[in-house]
């Protein structure tokens, strides 16, 4: 089989999962489409020469979160500017619950690369060392931002924190 058939069998079952991690660590769903864009593009202009196929969600989630760390590290300069219109919500946004956008709004105030960490951990139940290659960083790495980034969270979400967060992630 071509490559260019693979590949379109493989983003039509995989990019609403891979869009979805990326809306997790941008919180915004035109940023998280641009990111799955390059990392999709990435995947297209690889695939020719990769081996093995079978670890592609693997994969491809690792150029998503690598795009999203490299894209804020070329952002940096950038702040937030405060507007008059509310933040974006997943679009099937009455089909979540209350405690899902709280907790993903609380999220946003994470630091890119503890929110990564986070939604590898948590959301894409990886454990440390699946997510230390993942980032290409060590495990202490992992150990570390795990734990800056729900403290974080902790003191966004002050004593709801460990109710929502068993909620939100036993129903990831």
């Amino acid at each position: 089989m071509n490559w260019d058939a693979e590949f379109t069998r493989y983003f039509d079952r995989s990019a609403d999962s891979m869009r979805f991690t990326a809306y997790l660590l941008c919180g915004n769903w035109h940023e998280a489409e641009d990111v799955v864009q390059a990392a999709y593009l990435k995947l297209y202009l690889a695939g020719p020469k990769l081996v093995r196929r079978e670890g592609l969600d693997a994969y491809v989630r690792q150029i998503v979160v690598r795009t999203f760390l490299a894209e804020r590290r070329r952002m940096r300069w950038r702040r937030e500017r405060l507007t008059g219109e509310l933040p974006e919500v997943p679009a099937a946004a009455d089909a979540l619950s209350e405690d899902k956008l709280v907790l993903w709004q609380a999220l946003s105030a994470v630091p890119a690369r503890q929110r990564a960490v986070l939604v590898l951990r948590f959301w894409h139940d990886l454990g440390v060392e699946e997510t230390a290659q993942a980032l290409g960083c060590s495990t202490g790495t992992v150990k570390s931002q795990t734990s800056r980034g729900l403290k974080v969270l902790r003191q966004r979400l002050g004593a709801e924190f460990a109710t929502l967060w068993q909620e939100v992630t036993r129903n990831a």
